[in-house]
């Protein structure tokens, strides 16, 4: 089994939020219309506390109640995202 879905599955069944710089978990949502685990993706290429940490802070208090109801959050140098679950295909 592919260690990411593994992983997912634990996270899963223990109500976890995934913080993550993979972008294997957001795929695996989409592909399985997942409604959990709540998956924080951050794509940057600096992802060290220093650059990055202010914002990721910012973004996890601000959308809080989301991330407990299920959703993606993806965040970028530029911009903060956020996606409820199960993910929806635009058509």
């Amino acid at each position: 089994m592919v260690p990411q879905i593994r992983l997912f599955q634990w996270i899963f069944w223990d109500d976890y939020i995934v913080v993550t710089h993979d972008l294997d978990f957001s795929a695996i949502l989409a592909a399985t219309h997942g409604e959990k685990p709540c998956v924080v993706q951050i794509r940057a290429e600096d992802v060290s506390p220093n650059t990055i940490g202010k914002q990721v802070i910012a973004a996890l208090r601000q959308m809080a109640t989301e991330l407990e109801n299920g959703a993606l959050l993806t965040i970028d140098p530029n911009r903060t995202r956020l996606r409820l679950l199960p993910l929806q295909l635009k058509e």
